[in-house]
């Protein structure tokens, strides 16, 4: 999967950034949100600039489908790593989420007892919501908000403009468009995204992508892939390719002349990943130099 192929809209992410860094005066603090199965590749490399500083809690979102081992790990790795308070969620469940806003009062405790202190009791706490696209925003906001109030689909890039909510538990809400690279330089850092669906499918090669996601669940995860899909073993010497048509062989995905469909596997396998079937996996690990 050649870097060419997973190309975004530079002027789009350029107008992006400059939009939060202009809306980040307005606001109090920030709501990182993150995928726990890939938080370093999902965590855009120019957050830390654009924050300013800004009191943040990082959301790993999809706690739920992560590994247990590893959501240990990534907590106590942004716990130690400063100026963010971490915090495991799954915005479509509900889990955690009622932890968020005493998080963020805990954060503004002095900011809070000085607009009291001035008599503004009623002032709502003004939050940024920043993350790559599909990362679970929308749902998330939903979910706080208590009804839908912001679109929410399983597809990368569907806000499209920023838009202030209210909460019940006195948040005021900024959202904002997905913030992603204009490119990645780094091959394992788009394939972790394309994996998860913060990529559109459709500007991939599914196959490719699949035959590289066999390639890190041999690696990371070989009991799990071998139980999903009754495998005996991974020989050292089967290409991710061939791993991916063993797969397809093992579920019958079979056209005339008894080959495998490569491509309803391929489908198939990054589905499984997705909804956590295969097991609870994390794909990248806090001291991993390579992952």
């Amino acid at each position: 999967m050649p870097s060419e192929q997973i190309q975004w809209f530079p002027g789009h992410m350029a107008k992006t950034r400059r939009l939060i860094s202009e809306d980040m005066k307005e606001v109090d603090a920030v709501l990182e949100l993150l995928d726990a199965r890939i938080p370093r590749s999902s965590r855009n490399p120019d957050i830390a600039a654009l924050l300013s500083g800004k009191p943040t809690v990082t959301l790993l979102n999809k706690s739920s489908l992560s590994d247990p081992s590893a959501n240990a790990e990534w907590t106590e790795y942004f716990k130690t790593a400063g100026k963010t308070k971490p915090i495991l969620i799954d915005s479509v469940t509900g889990e955690g989420v009622g932890r968020i806003t005493p998080a963020l009062r805990e954060l503004l405790a002095d900011k809070i007892e000085h607009w009291q202190s001035r008599g503004m009791t009623g002032r709502r706490i003004k939050v940024m919501i920043v993350g790559v696209p599909n990362v679970g925003k929308s749902t998330l906001i939903n979910r706080l908000v208590g009804e839908r109030k912001a679109k929410a689909e399983d597809r990368p890039g569907v806000t499209r403009q920023k838009q202030w909510v209210l909460t019940k538990t006195g948040l005021n809400l900024l959202d904002t468009p997905g913030v992603l690279w204009p490119k990645f330089d780094d091959r394992k850092t788009g394939e972790a995204l394309a994996f998860t669906g913060a990529i559109k499918d459709d500007i991939l090669d599914t196959e490719t992508l699949a035959s590289a996601l066999c390639g890190r669940l041999r690696r990371l995860y070989p009991d799990a892939l071998c139980a999903r899909y009754k495998l005996s073993a991974v020989p050292d010497d089967m290409t991710d390719h061939e791993l991916l048509l063993a797969i397809g062989r093992k579920r019958g995905f079979l056209v005339s002349g008894g080959e495998v469909d490569s491509e309803r596997t391929a489908l198939m396998l990054l589905d499984e990943f997705r909804s956590a079937k295969i097991g609870r996996i994390t794909l990248e690990r806090p001291n991993d130099l390579d992952v």
